[in-house]
């Protein structure tokens, strides 16, 4: 099976965490941290910056590795090391994604997460990151 290895953000602004809702490909609809491939040469931490630029238009600061993912989809096998982070320039804007929302421990449950990203819900719950 194809391993694949990512970064997420989960990005923190007033007691709130972000939450994107994917665009395109076979997962549109569901929602996610956003994030991407790690590109050759690239560290986990640089590699989410550039995906958050890419998607969102800001430039984010990492604040801290939250958790590291293994959940097998049917066709791959995805590794995804989940970042902590803040904007520090710029304003989020939707370039991939066809929705986002500010969620808090209210309502992080009631989107319908892609199901690796259900697993960094577990843990954003578990280190009480809202």
């Amino acid at each position: 099976m194809k391993s694949i290895d990512v970064v997420a953000a989960i990005i923190c602004q007033d007691g709130k965490i972000l939450a994107t809702q994917r665009g395109y490909g076979d997962f549109a609809g569901g929602w996610e941290f956003p994030g991407g491939k790690i590109e050759p040469g690239e560290t986990p931490e640089e590699a989410i910056v550039r995906e958050i630029h890419e998607e969102l238009g800001a430039i984010i600061a990492v604040d801290g590795h939250l958790v590291t993912i293994d959940h097998d989809y049917e066709t791959f096998h995805l590794h995804m090391a989940c970042f902590l982070a803040h904007v520090a320039e710029g304003a989020l804007e939707l370039h991939e994604h066809s929705s986002a929302r500010w969620v808090d421990g209210e309502t992080i449950d009631s989107l319908d997460w892609l199901p690796a990203d259900l697993k960094v819900v577990k843990a954003v719950k578990e280190h009480s990151v809202v």
